[in-house]
């Protein structure tokens, strides 16, 4: 089981979740987020460091010249497309780097199959998280409905996310899906956004070793 932790804002913490062995670290590049991290960590400290963790940069709607400039500014492993982007832009960035393209999901959606067909060939990942109802993107800290992943085919590594918290634990561990790769976690496992509670997260990988 694979853990993603998003919304980092302190390099001391990619180093502390580098230590519990997370395996994902989420960097957000969206301006309007409250963990926008551009400005809070210096990009020659995060280019240089020596993780083993993959340094994943969240994108919503950016073009391809602006997420290549960051994935150089600030070394990323991997990029997480957060909005309306397209396959077309998914596979010219897959030359370059791993994708992760995430799908926010409503209680309108009846069909994931139908959503992510023409990502196929053109990611490394999906994301499935919560769809807001005021329109933001992510970051809701509510769930939606498992169900609908647990009868899609999907056929590509996936992360769950969408209000995980440790109260989740036995939920996390006990759905099954043949590419069920891992969980996303952010805002309820922090101090203030941004600022990630460390003591949850040692629970988090701790109770679902």
């Amino acid at each position: 089981m694979n853990i993603k932790v998003c919304g980092l804002t302190q390099l001391k913490q990619l180093q502390q979740l580098d230590a519990l062995n997370v395996a994902f670290a989420g960097l957000i590049f969206h301006k309007d987020s409250p963990r926008y991290v551009v400005g809070k960590i210096a990009k020659d400290e995060l280019k240089d460091a020596d993780f083993d963790l993959k340094k994943v940069g969240v994108f919503v709607n950016a073009d391809y010249d602006e997420i290549m400039q960051m994935i150089d500014d600030y070394g990323l492993d991997v990029v997480q497309l957060h909005g309306d982007e397209t396959p077309e832009l998914c596979e010219e960035l897959s030359d370059e780097v791993e994708v992760i393209k995430a799908f926010s999901i409503s209680d309108k959606i009846t069909s994931i199959d139908d959503m992510i067909v023409d990502y196929d060939d053109v990611c490394d990942y999906y994301l499935f998280d919560t769809a807001s109802k005021d329109g933001k993107v992510g970051g809701t800290g509510e769930k939606f409905d498992w169900k609908l992943v647990k009868k899609s085919k999907i056929e590509k590594p996936f992360f769950l996310s969408g209000g995980i918290s440790l109260d989740d634990l036995e939920l996390i561990k006990s759905f099954k899906h043949p590419d069920y790769y891992g969980i996303d976690v952010n805002s309820r496992f922090e101090k203030s956004p941004g600022i990630k509670d460390m003591a949850l997260l040692l629970q988090l990988r701790q109770g679902i070793k």
